[in-house]
């Protein structure tokens, strides 16, 4: 990637539009379906993106910048339960809202900070730029993990076309 920072940034900046488009857009009984036993609906993985804007990815930031350790986060243990409840559009909003200020934090890394390294208390020795390269794929991975359970009822329903669709079936 030619601009490190400029692509990480690009890619952490558009997330939040993205969800606020699916919470807006689509039914809650959709986001809120997971498309298999044991696996995150769509809202479950927002959910998540929150708890980790609030204390996994801007937290290790300043950690690095601190020079201080990193410790495991556990979403099992320490992330927030879901609550069906809550209106779809009011956690994205919060999550864009967390963001902006991450994003606060990721414009004062420098290209000279990201050779920072820091003991990660699972992962040993890891750099800054391994940390927000991290964050990226963690934002395109749940986001696309929540668009997966978005699409089963509708690989379900798309009769001789399931074929095309193999690879995105979630069991």
């Amino acid at each position: 990637m030619e601009n490190l920072l400029s692509g990480i940034q690009a890619v952490l900046t558009t997330t939040p539009s993205r969800w606020l488009a699916l919470t807006g857009s689509v039914s809650t009984e959709l986001l809120a379906r997971p498309p298999a036993t044991q696996e995150w609906s769509a809202l479950e993985c927002l959910q998540h993106l929150v708890d980790t804007e609030r204390w996994v990815f801007p937290v290790r930031v300043q950690a690095f910048l601190a020079r201080q350790d990193l410790q495991a986060f556990d979403p099992d243990r320490q992330g927030t339960k879901f609550d069906p409840q809550r209106p779809a559009p009011e956690l994205a909003a919060e999550f864009a809202q967390l963001r902006t200020a991450s994003l606060a934090t990721f414009t004062s890394i420098t290209q000279s900070d990201l050779s920072r390294r820091a003991r990660h208390s699972e992962l040993g020795e890891v750099t800054l730029s391994e940390l927000i390269h991290e964050w990226a794929a963690h934002d395109l991975m749940h986001t696309v993990q929540a668009e997966r359970a978005l699409m089963q009822p509708f690989i379900q329903g798309c009769g001789p076309w399931q074929s095309y669709f193999v690879d995105h079936v979630v069991k």
